[in-house]
């Protein structure tokens, strides 16, 4: 069985998106099975986390496999010094593949490359969080029937959104045409802009948020301004109440648009949204659990064949 990182969304071409989507679809149909019994996972989480570090860990569970690790790095060897090369080094004794968050931008690549397991990144600083993007893929699929030729606006802190660039670089191979609205402080890194460019990427860019401005969105993502990335608070202090979305904004919404948000939110949507058949962001969040089982086999070298032959279904009596 080959087995394969999960480090970056841009290493995986359009056929390799829509293969783990079907692997996602599958493990949505029955989430319980024993594909990985006997195996050990380890998550290393260095920053903060709930969905992530959780969806991961069911999504091991109900896979059959045991879950090693630490939600905390300081109550690790960290503490005492312990750099990430032993660290990794040294969990790869004990498990089969690793899922790891860090707050230091490349640190998922490097352990990659010096890990005999795969390596699977959970979110690297402001830079990518390509597990993140797998669900948010299957969200767009499973909402709009396809991926192709969509207006996707992403919305709020597009500096730091880690889950924004990502989802840039998997849709490259969709036609999407972007639009971009973010404060100036916050406005998407010139690096992107670029990416997009180079890829025939369609965007615009606007610092306006009201009904009329998203009124043609077919997917409407909403990002949380990351008081934790920011070395000044009073810049956060400006700019951490630009752009809410309420439920009258709403109004002029095509039919088939759908909010996503990666979570947790603060105060970005408003919670007369919630009810909004437009709000997708908490169905989002348990596409996670799919998305992270597919991840998991595809790592692990288990193909879609497999999981569409495979005889361990566990049927729940709930």
């Amino acid at each position: 069985m080959k087995r394969h990182d999960f480090v970056t969304i841009a290493d995986l071409d359009k056929n390799a998106l829509l293969y783990l989507i079907r692997m996602a679809q599958e493990f949505e149909k029955h989430p319980d099975r024993e594909l990985l019994k006997g195996k050990v996972v380890a998550t290393l989480f260095y920053e903060p986390s709930t969905r992530t570090r959780l969806s991961f860990e069911t999504a091991a569970n109900r896979l059959g496999a045991k879950v090693i690790g630490f939600s905390d790095a300081k109550a690790s060897s960290v503490s005492k010094g312990e750099t990430l090369k032993d660290t990794i080094l040294m969990v790869s004794n004990y498990a089969d593949v690793i899922a790891m968050r860090h707050y230091i931008e490349g640190a998922a690549q490097y352990a990659s490359e010096i890990a005999p397991v795969p390596i699977i990144n959970a979110g690297d600083g402001a830079h990518m969080h390509p597990s993140q993007c797998l669900l948010d893929l299957y969200s767009i699929y499973q909402t709009q029937g396809t991926l192709e030729n969509l207006n996707i606006y992403l919305v709020g802190d597009l500096k730091y959104g880690r889950t924004v660039h990502s989802l840039i670089m998997a849709m490259r191979h969709f036609n999407p045409t972007f639009h971009f609205i973010a404060p100036e402080e916050l406005a998407m890194p010139q690096e992107y802009k670029l990416y997009c460019e180079e890829h025939g990427i369609r965007f615009e860019e606007h610092t306006e948020f009201n009904d009329k401005v998203i009124a043609d969105a077919d997917i409407l993502y909403m990002t949380r301004v990351q008081k934790e990335r920011f070395s000044d608070l009073m810049e956060y202090e400006r700019v951490k109440n630009v752009y809410i979305l309420r439920n009258k904004m709403l109004s002029l919404a095509k039919s088939n648009m759908k909010i996503l948000h990666p979570l947790p939110r603060v105060n970005e949507i408003a919670y007369d949204v919630d009810d909004n058949p437009h709000a997708y962001y908490i169905q989002q969040a348990r596409n996670g659990l799919y998305a992270r089982e597919a991840i998991f086999c595809h790592c692990l070298g288990i193909t879609l064949d497999d999981i569409t032959n495979d005889k361990t279904i566990i049927h729940s009596k709930f």
